[in-house]
Protein backbone atom coordinates (compact mmCIF):
# COMPACT_ATOMS: atom_id res chain seq x y z
CA UNK A 1 0.00 0.00 0.00
CA UNK A 2 1.61 3.30 -1.08
CA UNK A 3 1.50 6.16 1.82
CA UNK A 4 -1.39 8.78 0.83
CA UNK A 5 1.14 11.44 2.82
CA UNK A 6 4.22 10.15 0.38
CA UNK A 7 1.66 10.66 -2.73
CA UNK A 8 0.34 13.92 -1.65
CA UNK A 9 4.25 15.02 -1.13
CA UNK A 10 4.78 14.02 -4.75
CA UNK A 11 1.68 15.52 -6.24
CA UNK A 12 3.42 18.98 -4.58
CA UNK A 13 6.32 18.44 -5.32
CA UNK A 14 5.23 17.99 -9.12
CA UNK A 15 3.28 21.31 -9.11
CA UNK A 16 5.86 23.35 -7.70
CA UNK A 17 7.74 21.90 -10.39
CA UNK A 18 5.28 22.33 -13.04
CA UNK A 19 4.70 26.02 -12.13
CA UNK A 20 8.41 27.29 -12.47
CA UNK A 21 9.18 25.43 -15.39
CA UNK A 22 5.67 26.91 -16.59
CA UNK A 23 6.64 30.34 -15.52
CA UNK A 24 10.09 30.42 -16.11
CA UNK A 25 10.06 29.67 -19.66
CA UNK A 26 8.77 32.82 -21.65
CA UNK A 27 12.01 34.42 -20.18
CA UNK A 28 14.26 31.29 -21.15
CA UNK A 29 12.77 32.00 -24.59
CA UNK A 30 13.87 35.64 -24.74
CA UNK A 31 17.22 34.70 -23.54
CA UNK A 32 17.70 31.92 -26.63
CA UNK A 33 16.01 34.40 -28.67
CA UNK A 34 19.17 37.50 -27.82
CA UNK A 35 21.83 35.40 -27.47
CA UNK A 36 21.06 33.61 -31.38
CA UNK A 37 20.01 30.17 -30.27
CA UNK A 38 17.52 29.41 -32.82
CA UNK A 39 16.70 25.79 -34.18
CA UNK A 40 16.16 26.65 -38.18
CA UNK A 41 13.68 24.95 -40.38
CA UNK A 42 16.29 21.56 -41.57
CA UNK A 43 14.91 18.98 -43.59
CA UNK A 44 13.80 16.30 -41.43
CA UNK A 45 12.07 18.78 -38.91
CA UNK A 46 8.25 19.11 -39.06
CA UNK A 47 8.38 23.09 -38.10
CA UNK A 48 8.02 25.49 -40.77
CA UNK A 49 9.32 28.84 -38.78
CA UNK A 50 12.84 29.43 -36.12
CA UNK A 51 11.93 28.15 -33.04
CA UNK A 52 13.92 29.45 -30.14
CA UNK A 53 16.10 26.31 -28.09
CA UNK A 54 17.08 26.10 -24.50
CA UNK A 55 13.67 25.82 -23.63
CA UNK A 56 15.28 22.58 -21.27
CA UNK A 57 16.43 25.48 -19.04
CA UNK A 58 12.97 26.18 -17.38
CA UNK A 59 13.02 22.18 -16.81
CA UNK A 60 16.65 22.38 -14.96
CA UNK A 61 15.44 25.11 -12.73
CA UNK A 62 11.97 23.88 -11.86
CA UNK A 63 13.69 20.47 -10.82
CA UNK A 64 16.64 21.56 -9.16
CA UNK A 65 14.11 24.10 -6.90
CA UNK A 66 12.10 21.52 -5.69
CA UNK A 67 14.54 19.11 -5.01
CA UNK A 68 16.07 21.46 -2.82
CA UNK A 69 13.08 22.69 -1.47
CA UNK A 70 12.45 19.04 -0.73
CA UNK A 71 15.42 18.19 1.00
CA UNK A 72 15.62 21.41 3.02
CA UNK A 73 11.82 20.70 4.37
CA UNK A 74 12.88 16.71 4.86
CA UNK A 75 16.11 18.19 6.99
CA UNK A 76 13.41 20.44 9.28
CA UNK A 77 10.79 18.16 9.74
CA UNK A 78 12.49 15.41 10.07
CA UNK A 79 16.47 15.84 10.83
CA UNK A 80 17.59 14.34 7.83
CA UNK A 81 18.56 14.39 4.27
CA UNK A 82 17.31 12.97 1.02
CA UNK A 83 19.10 9.97 0.18
CA UNK A 84 19.49 6.52 -2.28
CA UNK A 85 19.92 3.29 -1.22
CA UNK A 86 22.31 1.48 -3.38
CA UNK A 87 23.69 -1.67 -2.00
CA UNK A 88 24.52 -2.02 1.28
CA UNK A 89 24.35 1.40 1.74
CA UNK A 90 22.49 5.07 2.02
CA UNK A 91 24.11 8.19 -0.88
CA UNK A 92 23.28 11.65 -0.97
CA UNK A 93 21.64 12.51 -4.15
CA UNK A 94 24.58 15.02 -4.56
CA UNK A 95 26.01 12.89 -7.33
CA UNK A 96 22.89 12.69 -9.33
CA UNK A 97 22.54 16.52 -9.50
CA UNK A 98 26.11 17.27 -10.14
CA UNK A 99 26.15 14.81 -12.99
CA UNK A 100 23.12 16.47 -14.10
CA UNK A 101 24.21 19.96 -14.28
CA UNK A 102 27.27 19.32 -15.99
CA UNK A 103 25.43 17.39 -18.55
CA UNK A 104 23.30 20.27 -18.62
CA UNK A 105 25.55 23.22 -19.20
CA UNK A 106 27.80 21.20 -22.03
CA UNK A 107 24.19 20.62 -23.78
CA UNK A 108 23.86 24.48 -23.23
CA UNK A 109 26.82 25.35 -24.98
CA UNK A 110 25.59 22.74 -27.73
CA UNK A 111 22.24 24.08 -28.61
CA UNK A 112 25.06 27.46 -29.07
CA UNK A 113 27.32 26.17 -31.26
CA UNK A 114 26.91 22.80 -31.77
CA UNK A 115 29.80 20.94 -30.03
CA UNK A 116 31.28 16.99 -31.32
CA UNK A 117 29.85 14.19 -31.29
CA UNK A 118 32.96 13.01 -28.92
CA UNK A 119 32.13 16.06 -26.29
CA UNK A 120 28.99 15.14 -25.86
CA UNK A 121 29.84 11.61 -25.57
CA UNK A 122 32.59 12.77 -22.86
CA UNK A 123 30.10 14.93 -20.86
CA UNK A 124 27.74 12.32 -20.37
CA UNK A 125 30.34 9.75 -19.38
CA UNK A 126 31.97 12.06 -17.05
CA UNK A 127 28.31 13.18 -15.69
CA UNK A 128 28.18 9.14 -14.80
CA UNK A 129 31.06 8.92 -13.35
CA UNK A 130 30.40 11.23 -11.15
CA UNK A 131 27.25 10.29 -10.15
CA UNK A 132 28.26 6.49 -9.74
CA UNK A 133 31.47 7.52 -7.27
CA UNK A 134 29.09 9.48 -4.90
CA UNK A 135 27.13 6.20 -4.44
CA UNK A 136 24.41 6.61 -7.72
CA UNK A 137 25.45 2.81 -9.07
CA UNK A 138 24.17 -0.12 -10.50
CA UNK A 139 25.49 -2.35 -7.74
CA UNK A 140 24.70 -5.98 -8.64
CA UNK A 141 21.89 -8.05 -10.10
CA UNK A 142 19.62 -10.29 -9.00
CA UNK A 143 20.96 -14.10 -8.88
CA UNK A 144 18.34 -14.97 -11.16
CA UNK A 145 19.11 -19.07 -9.77
CA UNK A 146 18.16 -17.86 -6.41
CA UNK A 147 14.46 -18.48 -5.17
CA UNK A 148 11.92 -14.63 -5.17
CA UNK A 149 8.88 -13.76 -4.69
CA UNK A 150 6.19 -11.37 -3.14
CA UNK A 151 7.08 -10.58 0.40
CA UNK A 152 11.27 -12.23 0.07
CA UNK A 153 12.73 -8.64 0.39
CA UNK A 154 15.94 -7.29 -1.17
CA UNK A 155 18.25 -10.47 -0.10
CA UNK A 156 21.92 -9.56 -0.76
CA UNK A 157 22.09 -13.77 -0.30
CA UNK A 158 20.13 -13.82 -3.62
CA UNK A 159 22.33 -11.23 -5.13
CA UNK A 160 25.70 -10.68 -7.30
CA UNK A 161 27.73 -7.85 -6.09
CA UNK A 162 29.85 -5.92 -8.72
CA UNK A 163 32.99 -5.11 -7.87
CA UNK A 164 33.04 -1.28 -7.30
CA UNK A 165 35.53 -0.65 -10.62
CA UNK A 166 33.05 -2.91 -13.00
CA UNK A 167 29.68 -1.41 -10.78
CA UNK A 168 31.24 2.45 -11.91
CA UNK A 169 31.38 1.31 -15.50
CA UNK A 170 28.44 -0.35 -16.41
CA UNK A 171 26.63 2.52 -14.48
CA UNK A 172 28.47 5.41 -17.07
CA UNK A 173 27.44 2.87 -19.90
CA UNK A 174 23.58 3.02 -18.55
CA UNK A 175 23.12 6.66 -18.38
CA UNK A 176 24.83 7.51 -21.71
CA UNK A 177 22.78 4.84 -23.41
CA UNK A 178 19.57 6.00 -21.75
CA UNK A 179 20.83 10.08 -21.81
CA UNK A 180 22.09 9.98 -25.55
CA UNK A 181 18.79 7.30 -26.82
CA UNK A 182 16.75 10.19 -25.09
CA UNK A 183 18.27 13.06 -26.87
CA UNK A 184 16.98 11.39 -30.28
CA UNK A 185 13.48 11.17 -29.09
CA UNK A 186 13.64 14.67 -29.16
CA UNK A 187 12.32 15.25 -33.15
CA UNK A 188 8.44 16.18 -32.52
CA UNK A 189 6.42 19.60 -30.38
CA UNK A 190 5.95 17.75 -26.75
CA UNK A 191 7.10 14.34 -27.52
CA UNK A 192 10.13 14.34 -25.46
CA UNK A 193 8.74 15.92 -22.49
CA UNK A 194 5.70 13.88 -22.33
CA UNK A 195 7.75 10.47 -22.84
CA UNK A 196 9.74 11.66 -19.91
CA UNK A 197 6.75 12.74 -17.25
CA UNK A 198 4.95 9.24 -18.08
CA UNK A 199 8.74 7.17 -17.45
CA UNK A 200 9.17 9.86 -14.01
CA UNK A 201 5.18 9.07 -13.20
CA UNK A 202 6.07 5.79 -13.50
CA UNK A 203 9.38 5.35 -11.74
CA UNK A 204 8.41 7.55 -9.11
CA UNK A 205 4.65 5.26 -7.73
CA UNK A 206 6.91 2.13 -8.04
CA UNK A 207 9.12 4.01 -5.44
CA UNK A 208 6.69 5.06 -3.49
CA UNK A 209 5.53 1.27 -3.12
CA UNK A 210 8.92 0.78 -1.47
CA UNK A 211 8.91 4.13 0.71
CA UNK A 212 11.99 5.32 -1.74
CA UNK A 213 11.08 9.01 -0.38
CA UNK A 214 14.07 10.69 -2.28
CA UNK A 215 13.38 8.88 -5.55
CA UNK A 216 9.93 9.33 -5.52
CA UNK A 217 10.09 12.85 -4.59
CA UNK A 218 12.73 13.42 -7.32
CA UNK A 219 10.69 11.94 -10.28
CA UNK A 220 7.81 14.09 -9.41
CA UNK A 221 9.68 16.55 -9.52
CA UNK A 222 10.72 15.51 -13.26
CA UNK A 223 7.75 14.55 -14.26
CA UNK A 224 6.21 18.08 -13.39
CA UNK A 225 8.44 19.93 -14.67
CA UNK A 226 8.09 17.77 -18.16
CA UNK A 227 4.09 19.11 -17.85
CA UNK A 228 4.93 22.76 -17.08
CA UNK A 229 7.16 22.96 -20.24
CA UNK A 230 4.72 21.53 -22.20
CA UNK A 231 2.08 24.21 -21.72
CA UNK A 232 4.73 26.06 -23.93
CA UNK A 233 6.17 23.25 -26.16
CA UNK A 234 3.17 21.35 -27.21
CA UNK A 235 2.28 21.17 -31.09
CA UNK A 236 2.45 23.98 -32.04
CA UNK A 237 5.65 24.50 -29.83
CA UNK A 238 7.05 27.86 -29.71
CA UNK A 239 10.31 26.47 -27.90
CA UNK A 240 12.21 23.33 -27.96
CA UNK A 241 13.65 21.77 -25.29
CA UNK A 242 17.42 21.52 -27.23
CA UNK A 243 20.09 19.51 -25.88
CA UNK A 244 20.37 20.80 -22.35
CA UNK A 245 16.63 19.49 -22.01
CA UNK A 246 17.00 16.35 -23.95
CA UNK A 247 20.44 15.13 -22.40
CA UNK A 248 19.22 16.73 -18.77
CA UNK A 249 16.12 14.55 -18.54
CA UNK A 250 18.06 11.30 -20.09
CA UNK A 251 20.22 11.55 -17.17
CA UNK A 252 17.54 12.20 -14.56
CA UNK A 253 15.73 9.04 -15.70
CA UNK A 254 18.90 6.97 -16.26
CA UNK A 255 19.75 7.90 -12.60
CA UNK A 256 16.67 7.08 -11.08
CA UNK A 257 16.35 3.98 -12.34
CA UNK A 258 19.65 3.19 -11.52
CA UNK A 259 18.59 4.49 -7.29
CA UNK A 260 15.04 2.98 -7.70
CA UNK A 261 14.53 0.33 -10.80
CA UNK A 262 16.98 -1.77 -10.82
CA UNK A 263 16.30 -2.12 -6.91
CA UNK A 264 13.25 -4.43 -7.68
CA UNK A 265 14.11 -7.49 -5.84
CA UNK A 266 13.35 -10.11 -8.12
CA UNK A 267 15.10 -11.14 -11.64
CA UNK A 268 12.73 -8.62 -13.18
CA UNK A 269 14.91 -6.03 -11.90
CA UNK A 270 16.63 -5.70 -15.41
CA UNK A 271 13.38 -6.36 -17.25
CA UNK A 272 11.60 -2.89 -15.02
CA UNK A 273 13.41 -0.39 -16.57
CA UNK A 274 13.79 -1.36 -19.96
CA UNK A 275 10.22 -1.59 -20.11
CA UNK A 276 9.75 2.42 -18.42
CA UNK A 277 12.20 3.47 -21.12
CA UNK A 278 12.10 1.00 -23.85
CA UNK A 279 10.59 3.28 -26.13
CA UNK A 280 13.51 5.73 -26.33
CA UNK A 281 16.30 3.06 -25.95
CA UNK A 282 14.78 0.70 -28.43
CA UNK A 283 14.00 3.37 -30.95
CA UNK A 284 18.10 4.71 -30.21
CA UNK A 285 19.17 1.11 -30.53
CA UNK A 286 17.62 0.35 -34.09
CA UNK A 287 18.11 3.62 -35.28
CA UNK A 288 22.22 3.20 -34.47
CA UNK A 289 22.16 -0.24 -35.27
CA UNK A 290 20.69 0.18 -38.36
CA UNK A 291 22.89 3.30 -39.64
CA UNK A 292 25.71 0.74 -38.54
CA UNK A 293 24.62 -2.06 -40.98
CA UNK A 294 24.84 0.38 -43.87
CA UNK A 295 28.04 1.39 -43.09
CA UNK A 296 27.12 5.16 -42.33
CA UNK A 297 27.99 6.98 -39.01
CA UNK A 298 26.18 6.65 -36.01
CA UNK A 299 26.43 10.16 -35.69
CA UNK A 300 24.56 10.91 -38.60
CA UNK A 301 21.14 12.52 -38.82
CA UNK A 302 18.02 11.12 -40.74
CA UNK A 303 14.56 10.24 -40.87
CA UNK A 304 14.56 6.45 -39.26
CA UNK A 305 13.02 7.47 -35.72
CA UNK A 306 10.12 6.41 -34.73
CA UNK A 307 7.98 9.55 -34.67
CA UNK A 308 9.58 10.21 -38.53
CA UNK A 309 8.51 6.80 -39.46
CA UNK A 310 4.76 7.76 -37.73
CA UNK A 311 4.67 11.23 -40.26
CA UNK A 312 5.86 9.56 -42.81
CA UNK A 313 3.07 7.49 -42.87
CA UNK A 314 0.59 10.08 -42.92
CA UNK A 315 0.04 10.63 -39.17
CA UNK A 316 0.49 14.58 -38.01
CA UNK A 317 2.60 16.07 -35.59
CA UNK A 318 -0.02 15.52 -32.52
CA UNK A 319 -1.31 11.96 -33.82
CA UNK A 320 2.42 10.21 -34.28
CA UNK A 321 3.12 11.96 -30.79
CA UNK A 322 -0.25 10.88 -29.35
CA UNK A 323 0.78 7.50 -30.43
CA UNK A 324 4.07 7.32 -28.90
CA UNK A 325 2.92 8.25 -25.58
CA UNK A 326 0.72 5.43 -25.95
CA UNK A 327 2.90 3.06 -26.43
CA UNK A 328 5.09 4.70 -23.95
CA UNK A 329 2.09 4.69 -21.45
CA UNK A 330 1.47 0.87 -22.24
CA UNK A 331 4.81 -0.26 -21.02
CA UNK A 332 5.15 1.98 -17.99
CA UNK A 333 1.77 0.47 -17.00
CA UNK A 334 3.25 -3.21 -17.81
CA UNK A 335 5.90 -2.11 -15.65
CA UNK A 336 4.58 -0.62 -12.29
CA UNK A 337 2.37 -3.51 -12.37
CA UNK A 338 5.20 -6.28 -12.29
CA UNK A 339 6.93 -3.85 -9.81
CA UNK A 340 4.01 -3.64 -7.56
CA UNK A 341 3.71 -7.50 -7.74
CA UNK A 342 7.68 -7.61 -6.31
CA UNK A 343 7.31 -3.83 -3.97
CA UNK A 344 7.22 -6.52 -0.71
Amino acid sequence: MIDTNLLLQMGLAAAVAGLIAAATTPAVKKLATRFGVIREVRGRDSHDRPIPLWGGISMVVGFLITVLLASLLIRLLHGHDLVVAVGKGQHPILGIVLGALLVAAVGLLDDKGDMKPWQQTLSLLVGGLIAALLGARIGGITNPFAPSGAGHGYDFHNYFELPKTLSVFVTMVWIFLVAKTFDFMDGLDGLAAGVCAIAATTMGLMAAARNDIAVALMASALGGSCIGFLRHNYNPASVFMGTVGSQFLGFILASLAVVGAFKIPATISIIIPLLVLGVPVFDGLYVVGRRLAKRQKATVADRTHIHHRLRDRGLSVKQAVWAIYGLTATCCVVALVLALMWAH
